[in-house]
């Protein structure tokens, strides 16, 4: 950089540009004065070189450089556009190829961290739970900060370390990354933009960083004001949304018109209309209908119903209580939760409920309103078609294209985080029917009541799914091996992990053995871990998932069935892949009869309105399809064909020890 010579003085003052001192603005050797328009300049500024234009919308040409604007004390890179700034741009650092237009103020006043390091209140809005946020928090580490709270000198640590990151990280300077465009927006305060970023008519931006880049940019769009957060890298925020001390996570959607305030919202999260406050949102957390409200709960992998709600105070000391979601379950239309209350994975929510109910060790069932009551049917969501749907989706919709993915997410519904709970859920019912008797009409549990027959099929439809489990992870484990006798056998299914004993946890979208969080937790208070390697420690779990899983399954197939897996027999082991065929196939036919439901006469009506029964089979069959045509319907039988063939593929290789 080089300061300005006579001659260029001489162009920029003919061009209408003041200056306080104008050995105070450097430029790069290859600076023209001539695109410099009606500019005041003060305090140190550096220009680059102005040689590009930019082809915007209609096929309008508009050549890089600075016109009526006010620059202070900033850095601007080369072939920037900056154009009609009405007030000024203060303190910042402009990064090349940048398009800036029709704003109102960008500026940094004094020190900032950018949002980082602020206090989300999550899960109860009178404190106590606050995560601080920085712009590489995962979900996984804002679930131990917030749920793990009796655990106070790693607690401490961790905001310590956070407040730390905060301090080295922050600036009086904000930055401007490569390529951003910045059109039509109102006051930039405090805001630290990564590159690629498109901030188009948005209306206030305040305290906050946008973790934008090329493979992942981020979009802040119309009538959008946003005040202490973080934007992770690929999430989209338009259309009049509302948001004050958030976090949202990658590839997350928050727009028309929602309104968040003390969440915390994780990876392909998607919110539209409604209103979340103090939520903690794990993963594809999807709430879009309008009336609905998200407040003081823990969910991942929830689908909000219109018009869902959840209360977490009852007037008497304020909003206190929280509620848990666990992951996978679904609230329907116009449902409602008195918090305190505790729904268990993979659950469906009707109705309003009153009761407090804790469900957790019943995953896969129905809460149904009766009467003012909560009914509970334990296990039924095993055998619908949209769960499995939901599965299959999951995967097709992570949209991150960052390949700096902060939050690690387990898709898999049997777990051994799930499948513990249905060996729990399966004692549960069995000593409820053995304490008030098998005639019983019904049953209660944690303010649920539980029909007779509903227990009866729950402890059917959990033995299934424990079987299909381990059963998979059996088969998996001798896939494509080679064996020649029942030692060499028994050798292969031997747990080659040590790690995976004991209870298992749902760190917001991470699976992992509850002894690794507590080990992490340890070392956190011993001071002998960083952020950095806390982060990459779960990452190493999720990638090491399957190992851990067989390490759980072998002893807990012990446990299960009785048995000494180390001294199997041939014929235990073509038992258990009997067992496994039957449990695989019974539940995809119960999956088959459920999605015929879709294609049921019932499901017609309202089609072929003005025809006779047969113009309504034709109206209905060009709308929807053929039962048999359609594609989860030959999914589900592909899938019997392609399992019964693992089953006798492998009882064929047995067939000889």
């Amino acid at each position: 950089m080089r300061n300005l010579s006579q001659h260029e003085i001489g162009s920029l003052l003919a061009n209408h540009c003041v200056a306080e001192d104008w050995t105070n603005v450097f430029v790069s050797e290859r600076f023209s004065a001539d695109f410099v328009y009606n500019t005041r300049f003060s305090g140190k500024v550096v220009l680059g070189h102005f040689e590009k234009s930019f082809t915007i919308a209609g096929g309008l040409v508009r050549h890089s450089g600075i016109r009526n604007a006010t620059i202070h004390n900033c850095e601007i890179g080369n072939n920037v556009l900056i154009e009609n700034v009405h007030n000024h741009i203060s303190n910042y650092k402009i990064g090349d190829d940048c398009y800036i237009q029709n704003v109102n103020v960008i500026a940094v006043e004094g020190f900032s961290a950018f949002g980082n390091n602020v206090n989300v209140s999550v899960l109860n809005e009178m404190g106590g739970r606050e995560v601080p946020i920085y712009d590489h928090l995962s979900s996984s580490l804002a679930y131990i900060i917030a749920m793990y709270r009796h655990k106070k000198n790693a607690i401490d640590s961790l905001c310590s370390m956070i407040e730390n990151y905060s301090k080295e990280n922050g600036s009086d300077i904000g930055t401007i990354g490569c390529r951003v465009k910045i059109l039509n927006t109102g006051t930039i305060k405090h805001v630290r933009i990564g590159s690629y970023a498109k901030i188009v008519n948005c209306s206030r931006l305040e305290n906050g960083t946008i973790v934008s880049n090329q493979a992942a940019p981020v979009y802040v769009g119309d009538s959008v004001i946003a005040k202490d957060f973080i934007f992770s890298s690929g999430s989209h925020i338009a259309d009049a949304a509302t948001i004050c001390r958030c976090f949202t996570g990658q590839a997350c959607h928050v727009s028309h018109s929602y309104s968040a305030h003390d969440s915390l919202m994780f990876a392909n999260c998607k919110f539209e209309n409604g209103e979340a406050c103090s939520v903690f949102a794990g993963p594809f957390t999807v709430s879009i209908h309008k009336s609905s409200l998200l407040i003081a709960g823990m969910l991942s992998f929830l689908n909000a119903g219109s018009g869902s709600n959840q209360s977490n105070h009852m007037y008497k000391l304020g909003p206190i209580h929280q509620g848990i979601i666990e992951r996978g379950s679904k609230t329907t239309s116009d449902s409602y939760i008195l918090w305190p209350a505790k729904v268990g994975a993979f659950s469906l929510v009707m109705g309003r409920h009153y009761r407090h109910s804790d469900t957790s060790d019943l995953p896969f069932s129905y809460l149904i309103e009766k009467s003012d009551e909560t009914y509970l049917i334990p296990g039924v969501n095993l055998r619908s078609v949209g769960t499995i749907r939901d599965a299959q989706k999951w995967p097709l919709r992570d949209t991150r294209t960052d390949p700096d993915l902060l939050d690690m997410i387990n898709f898999n519904l049997l777990s051994p985080y799930t499948i513990q709970k249905m060996i729990n859920g399966q004692r549960i019912l069995r000593e409820l029917r053995e304490v008030s008797g098998e005639t019983s009409e019904t049953y209660t549990y944690r303010s649920s009541k539980i029909k007779n027959s509903s227990l009866r099929n729950g402890i059917v439809l959990y033995e299934k799914a424990i079987n299909k489990f381990f059963g998979n992870s059996l088969i998996k484990r001798l896939e494509g091996t080679k064996f020649e006798s029942i030692e060499q056998l028994r050798e292969q299914l031997r747990p080659t992990h040590p790690l995976g004993h004991g209870q298992w946890v749902d760190l917001s979208g991470l699976i992992t053995p509850k002894t690794e969080v507590e080990r992490i937790i340890e070392q956190t208070e011993k001071g002998e871990v960083t952020l950095c390697q806390i982060e990459e420690r779960f990452r190493k779990l999720h990638r090491e998932y399957y190992d851990m899983e067989w390490t759980w399954a072998y002893s807990a197939m012990e446990n299960y069935y009785s048995i000494d897996i180390s001294t199997i027999t041939a014929e235990e082991v073509r038992s258990f892949v009997e067992l496994w065929r039957e449990s695989v196939v019974s539940l995809d036919e119960m999956l088959y009869k459920d999605a015929m439901k879709e294609f049921s006469i019932m499901s017609m009506t309202s089609f072929g309105i003005d025809g006779s029964e047969t113009e309504k089979l034709k109206d209905f069959e060009s709308v929807r399809g053929e039962f048999e045509s359609n594609p989860f319907i030959s999914a589900v039988k592909k899938h019997i064909e392609v399992k019964s063939a693992l089953a006798q593929e492998l009882l064929s290789r047995i067939s000889t020890l």
